[in-house]
């Protein structure tokens, strides 16, 4: 009984060890890089924060990428100053890591099928778009401001797709995600 409880008990310490190292990598990678654009009244940011949400849900599922998602993401907000937005981040981007780990490991795919992969990503951004939208109208008080926000956080998307998407392919050639 002893052996099962230790057994148990490392393998949630383990998870929490990977669940914590990928927060911070994803917190990491949107402070490592970002450029504020000056397309709106917000500014909006790219970052790679992004691209390392979408690696994180598609590598390792939905649990893991909503928690990452929303904490590093969030977390950056916090610290960065941009505390307004960071209940809306911790929101959508926690939906969002979540929708890609769900979809990109449905069927037994376990974020191995490039195209349900891309699909994931895809099938994301509306609902990480609307939840930014619905939370900056709050803000603003605006059902127009926040538009200029959207292609800014389109761009992100696709800049994030094309690191996420090739970064996983070679990743998942490594015995770690085999």
């Amino acid at each position: 009984m002893q052996k099962t409880t230790t057994t148990s008990s490392s393998a949630q310490t383990y998870d929490l060890i990977i669940t914590s190292m990928l927060i911070a990598l994803v917190f990491i990678a949107t402070m490592l890089l970002n450029i504020k654009l000056p397309i709106s009244i917000n500014g909006g940011l790219i970052h790679l924060g992004t691209a390392m949400l979408f690696i994180v849900s598609i590598l390792f599922g939905p649990k893991k990428g909503a928690i990452a998602g929303a904490i590093g993401m969030g977390l950056f907000d916090l610290v960065a100053g941009w505390t307004l937005w960071a209940p809306i981040t911790f929101l959508t981007r926690g939906l969002q890591g979540y929708l890609i780990g769900k979809i990109a490991w449905s069927k037994g795919r376990n974020g191995n099928h490039l195209g349900m992969n891309l699909v994931a990503i895809i099938v994301s951004t509306p609902p990480m778009l609307a939840g930014y939208y619905l939370g900056e109208s709050i803000i603003f008080k605006s059902w127009i401001i926040p538009l200029t926000s959207i292609p800014g956080d389109l761009v992100q998307t696709v800049i994030g797709l094309l690191v996420a998407i090739p970064a996983c392919k070679a990743l998942k050639k490594l015995p770690f995600f085999r």
